[in-house]
């Protein structure tokens, strides 16, 4: 069994105050992808390199506080890729792939980081050149291995998947132009939503964000923004999948799933 995780922390720092490493350490999951590192190398030095017993690989943002994504692994990588685009997205740290290659099977383990669009105008059209950007190379690498994406897409792709849709059809996170992506990347692209796979119909259980305003997460008034998007043999062997909620590391809550390989 493979045991998966993703997570955006919201900060390296902040996360751990708050019990992460005992939670990782109870689970022991054998990769935990990481989005929202917010920290640089000097930050990570002598602390974080490793979480639990697990090695941390790092694609980390120029800017300060900003961004950033890791995979912490039981496993030793054949190969580490840090970054996909060489240009914009690169410089805020948004994607880091490990590959497991052996003789018989080619594998990756991506953690990736959509962004943001709800801060106005110009980081919406941002996301909306990630999109442009990310989708080619998915399809592109999904001629070579099978993989697993663990991400903060900062899309909730249908009504389901927030709790409250009519309000927000205007919003980032919710507009058509993102859902009308996310169907296409599930649909001629080839790649499958394992939780929908695995519960396709639910619904509050289903959120994986909060916003900290008023008092969405005692009301669970949330989205489900983050995913395990795999291809279709690895999406085959899921068989399990937890959203954990009864601690709080981040505004996002760990996304677990359990692989048969």
């Amino acid at each position: 069994m493979f045991k998966l995780t993703s997570l955006n922390l919201n900060g390296i720092r902040s996360a751990t105050s708050k019990g992460l490493e005992a939670w990782i350490d109870k689970t022991a999951p054998d990769c935990i992808c990481v989005q929202e590192v917010k920290a640089q190398a000097p930050d990570l030095a002598d602390r974080f390199e490793q979480l639990a017993g697990l090695t941390g690989y790092f694609h980390l943002a120029d800017k300060k506080g900003y961004s950033g994504v890791g995979i912490y692994s039981r496993q030793e990588p054949s190969e580490v890729i840090a970054g996909f685009d060489g240009a914009e997205f690169d410089t805020e740290g948004r994607y880091l792939e490990l590959r497991f290659d052996t003789p018989t099977a080619r594998r990756s383990i991506i953690s990736c980081y959509f962004p943001s669009g709800s801060s106005g105008e110009e980081r919406q059209l941002a996301k909306y050149r990630f999109l442009d950007l990310i989708y080619p190379h998915l399809q592109q690498l999904k001629t070579q291995r099978e993989f697993i994406v663990c991400s903060d897409v900062n899309i909730a792709h249908k009504e389901i998947d927030l709790k409250n849709w009519k309000s927000n059809q205007k919003n980032s996170g919710f507009l058509p132009e993102e859902r009308a992506w996310m169907t296409k990347l599930l649909g001629e692209g080839g790649l499958v939503d394992v939780y929908r796979q695995l519960h396709p119909t639910t619904t509050d259980e289903a959120y994986t964000w909060w916003s900290n305003r008023g008092q969405a997460y005692a009301k669970n008034v949330g989205w489900r923004l983050d995913y395990h998007l795999a291809t279709p043999q690895l999406a085959a062997c899921a068989h399990a999948v937890a959203i954990y909620k009864a601690e709080k590391f981040s505004d996002h809550a760990p996304i677990t799933v359990d692989y048969d390989f």
